[in-house]
């Protein structure tokens, strides 16, 4: 079968189809235009009477983002390396060190945090029921603060199994700072004269 120079070829008019159909799927003014193509064109068209105007729906309001500046967070750091040396220890290399001095550096940097955590923050259980009991969780449970893990299937109510009480800080008493303090000095360095 030869093809006329004015029609295109097979070859030619397989990618035009797929490309036809996936426009028509996506693209609902372009269906309109290949609906009237392929009507006979005897058929007389109906007129259609318009369509109501959509009732407009109120759009979901936009999630707004809290910018969170560095300040708070790098002052919590200092904190933590000036009560437990926390900054010293995470970037030291424990390698070469002996597990029994380890576990005494560990110990001197857990008390520091345990210091910090106490004097600036008031931290409570999210959940007061003890770790390892049964607890129903009924519909409209807080997301945020009650994490679903294991096997999590269907729609709330949820029963499972504390095996974590969460933390939540009820209050912070960070420091003020000055504006001349430089908050990402986390430790100045220290020369021995």
């Amino acid at each position: 079968m030869s093809a006329s120079s004015s029609h295109p070829s097979f070859w030619r008019r397989v990618p035009l189809a797929f490309g036809a159909f996936f426009s028509t799927l996506s693209d609902a003014a372009y269906a309109a235009r290949v609906e009237k193509l392929s009507l006979p064109e005897a058929a007389p068209v109906a007129p259609v009477a318009p369509a109501p105007a959509p009732v407009p729906t109120p759009a979901a309001a936009p999630v707004i983002l809290k910018e969170a500046t560095p300040d708070a967070a790098l002052q919590l750091l200092a904190l933590l390396q000036r009560e437990a040396r926390l900054i010293d220890f995470t970037q030291e290399n424990l390698g070469s060190h002996a597990d029994a001095d380890i576990g005494a550096a560990a110990r001197v940097v857990h008390e520091g945090c345990a210091k910090v955590m106490r004097e600036y923050f008031t931290i409570e259980a999210v959940r007061q029921e003890a770790e390892g009991s049964r607890i129903v969780l009924q519909e409209g449970f807080d997301s945020a603060q009650v994490r679903l893990t294991g096997n999590v299937v269907g729609s709330a109510p949820f029963t499972g199994t504390l095996s974590h009480r969460g933390w939540r800080a009820s209050s912070v008493r960070l420091p003020k700072l000055s504006e001349q303090h430089d908050a990402a000095i986390l430790a100045p360095a220290e020369v021995e004269l």
